[in-house]
């Protein structure tokens, strides 16, 4: 990791109020072209303490990024998918404690390498401890349906004995959210435009960009070996446009939203499930959620964590973490962007870029001069 100057780039802030120090460290990264550009955005109780929006959303065509840029969220969408399954078992629907089989038969098929029958929960799907197989690219690259996923998933020998390990799976998220639909009576996307993102005012949150929404959209970038950026696609999707709708809702990894949309959620969650006079959750299913599920199994991707129902969970704050509390709970995303709720500050961090290749993108020096600076 270069290390990244405090010097002053182009930067297009934001009208609302910004802290400085936040400011300086994003200039400081397009700098060193660790990032392009950044939408950056802090509350605290509820309160905008901070929004800005640097650098570029587009380099070659010197478009400057906007606090309305559009960016994929990558696997932000999986506490989306934690919070799904939790309103439905809110609703009497499920209990994260049932076998997933009770809801997909295809699963009383499953089984581990030496042929035995395994039985998962949903609870271990969240938790990533499962032992799930992941499906290829190859194999589900032309699906269109969470049903046409599951298939695939069940015809894999699970790797382990669920519970015994954590290891992060797509596979168990996509379960879930194939369980949510099931239970609903609705497919992934609509479930959560009608019962969470359209009753949020999350208007640009979605699996499936318009085109007007697709020209918002950050364009993404790799670092090369000489420290230049470089156009990189979105890894998912193939040859195919991003306004498709030809494929399944990735509830592991394939929103699209603003920093403005996610903090909407995000509030949400740091008051215990209600929002403007909404509930959507209870309390007791938010602290459940967002709580450490996974006892004591050793979680990724940094040091210190351990894992609740889709979030992961700050334990001991260190290293990228270390001026946040414990308790923080959140997640990263494949090309950089991060959003962590401080229970305790009552804070909410969003980090908003597009790098395609840090070595680590919850690791990554851009995140921990963010939350550095946003914690001062």
């Amino acid at each position: 990791m270069h290390p990244i100057p405090l010097l002053l780039t182009f930067t297009a802030l934001a009208a609302a109020q910004t802290l400085p120090r936040v400011v300086q460290s994003m200039d400081g990264a397009i700098a060193a072209k660790e990032i392009a550009g950044s939408v950056t955005l802090v509350t605290e109780n509820g309160k905008t303490l901070h929004l800005a929006a640097q650098g570029f959303a587009d380099l070659e065509k010197k478009i400057p990024m906007k606090t309305d840029s559009i960016f994929w969220i990558a696997s932000m969408t999986k506490p989306v998918t934690g919070t799904a399954v939790m309103m439905m078992q809110n609703a009497g629907k499920l209990s994260v404690d049932d076998p997933v089989s009770k809801y997909l038969p295809e699963f009383k098929d499953l089984k581990d390498a030496s042929g035995k029958e395994v039985v998962i929960t949903l609870k271990q799907c969240l938790v990533h401890s499962s032992g799930l197989s992941e499906a290829t690219p190859l194999e589900s690259g032309d699906l269109t349906t969470l049903k046409e996923l599951m298939p695939l998933i069940v015809a894999k020998p699970v790797q382990f004995a669920p519970g015994s390990k954590w290891q992060y799976s797509q596979s168990g998220i996509n379960t879930a959210a194939r369980v949510v639909e099931v239970v609903s009576g609705q497919d992934f996307a609509t479930f959560l435009d009608q019962h969470l993102f359209t009753p949020l005012g999350m208007k640009d949150t979605t699996f499936y960009p318009t085109d007007a929404q697709a020209r918002r959209i950050a364009v993404s970038y790799a670092r090369t070996d000489a420290g230049e950026l470089e156009k990189s696609g979105l890894m998912f999707l193939g040859r195919a446009p991003v306004t498709s709708r030809e494929r399944y809702p990735r509830a592991n990894g394939g929103l699209f939203s603003t920093a403005a949309d996610y903090a909407k959620f995000a509030r949400m969650i740091l008051r215990g499930g209600e929002l403007d006079g909404k509930r959507y959750l209870s309390e007791k299913s938010v602290q459940q959620m967002t709580t450490v599920q996974s006892g004591d199994l050793v979680t990724g991707f940094t040091p210190g964590n351990g894992w609740g129902l889709g979030w992961c969970v700050i334990r001991e704050p260190q290293g990228v973490s270390a001026a946040l509390s414990p308790g923080t709970h959140g997640h990263g995303g494949a090309y950089g962007t991060q959003a962590w709720i401080d229970p305790v500050k009552k804070r909410v961090h969003l980090l908003m870029v597009q790098r395609a290749n840090f070595p680590n993108s919850d690791g990554s020096e851009v995140r921990r001069i963010f939350h550095d600076a946003a914690s001062r």
